[in-house]
């Protein structure tokens, strides 16, 4: 048996990076900035984020830097050849398969006058 599950609580790091492709397919990636529960750790760890289709375009719509999300998803590799010196290169990745908008009704309103919204169904 094998299992990659991730699941991870973080505010977001920047707005949205959203692309969509000729295919109707959507994609946005995120940053997540997660703190650790340790006394001396003054510095969040920092997660990639990858998200597809609906998922992508709720981000889109809803979610901006400092947001509290949640996300469920999980570990992948993209792996590139350096242009400069040839060498194999690799990132990880989180693939999300869930996202969860998890900031306050004031946070939310906070996003709707800078653009941004609440959504609040399901997905």
């Amino acid at each position: 048996m094998s299992l990659n599950v991730i699941t991870l609580v973080g505010r977001v790091g920047g707005d949205p990076d959203v692309k969509y492709f000729e295919s109707g397919s959507v994609k946005c990636r995120l940053t997540l900035a997660v703190n650790r529960n340790s006394r001396n750790n003054d510095q969040p760890d920092w997660f990639n984020l990858e998200l597809w289709g609906r998922q992508a375009e709720v981000a889109e719509q809803y979610v901006r830097k400092g947001s509290l999300v949640g996300i469920k998803g999980s570990l992948k590799f993209d792996t590139w050849v350096d242009r400069n010196t040839g060498a194999n290169r690799s990132s990880p990745v989180i693939l999300v398969d869930r996202l969860e908008l998890l900031g306050s009704r004031r946070d939310n309103e906070s996003s709707m006058n800078s653009g941004g919204g609440g959504y609040e169904d399901d997905f």
